[in-house]
């Protein structure tokens, strides 16, 4: 025959352990004043593009002219001194040469000056904050975490109710203005571990 207060105590027992676990799930809330918050940096490499204006000398260019009067007077002279079916080649042996000649007689234009801007690729060193290194305080103790952003003058924690043979421990949930204190039948515990709170 089995025992009956044996089988009633199976599930008193099942039903506080799942109170106690419920419990636990319920956090609340709670606000702890920052003492201090310390910015963590490190150099990291970053490209970044350095350009620099430069004054160059630009030769001057030639107009063109020069070649186009002298074929017109090249092509003149040989239509003057060719006569019949000669007329024509000495026209165009004219043009030609007059081109070429008032070409080099014309030169380059006066050289004139331009900025050029000449831009590369180089990599600088950066100090760039990972984060920061707080040490706030709850209910009379002093507790330290590591957050993304700087912190105000407050920050809210988040809470576990003690539970026999279950840690609770504080973890940081956001950034708060205005402190609070705890209710009855809550308690804040430090971390084992000083760099990792509960929950952050």
């Amino acid at each position: 025959m089995k025992n009956p207060s044996r089988v009633a105590l199976i599930p008193l027992a099942a039903g506080l352990i799942g109170l106690g676990f419920s419990g636990l799930a319920q956090a609340r809330d709670e606000r702890a004043r920052v003492i201090s918050s310390t910015p963590l940096t490190e150099q990291v490499q970053v490209p970044q593009e350095v350009c620099q204006d430069q004054v160059v000398t630009v030769p001057g260019r030639k107009t063109g002219a020069g070649a186009v009067m002298g074929g017109i007077a090249g092509g003149a002279m040989g239509n003057a001194i060719g006569d019949g079916s000669g007329r024509a080649i000495a026209t165009v042996i004219g043009l030609v040469g007059g081109a070429m000649i008032g070409d080099r007689i014309e030169g380059r234009g006066p050289a004139t000056t331009q900025v050029v801007r000449q831009c590369s690729i180089q990599h600088v060193w950066q100090q760039r904050t990972v984060g920061h290194d707080v040490v706030y305080e709850y209910a009379g103790r002093q507790y330290r975490t590591r957050m993304a952003e700087k912190p105000g003058r407050w920050i809210r924690v988040s809470v576990q109710p003690v539970v026999a043979g279950l840690p609770a421990h504080p973890g940081v949930v956001h950034v708060d203005a205005a402190p609070a204190r705890p209710g009855p039948g809550w308690r804040h515990q430090p971390h084992n571990r000083h760099w990792q709170p509960y929950g952050y």
